[in-house]
């Protein structure tokens, strides 16, 4: 069997330093490109449905 950790490496990890957080709004900032990127394909996905939209619809008079 394999084990993650060698039996001498008993040492926790800290991933906060200490800090209890708690300044601001409440609402993550939006800081990872992949974030944008998802609103970007969002804004475009609306924006195709719109334009098909009105383009089908205005064929049928």
């Amino acid at each position: 069997m394999l084990n993650a950790q060698l039996p001498g490496d008993v040492t926790p990890s800290n991933p906060g330093g200490g800090s209890t957080g708690g300044s601001g709004t409440g609402a993550p900032p939006l800081k990872s490109p992949i974030d944008m990127y998802v609103i970007g394909l969002g804004v475009i996905a609306i924006m195709l449905i719109l334009f098909f939209t009105k383009k089908y619809s205005s064929k049928k008079a």
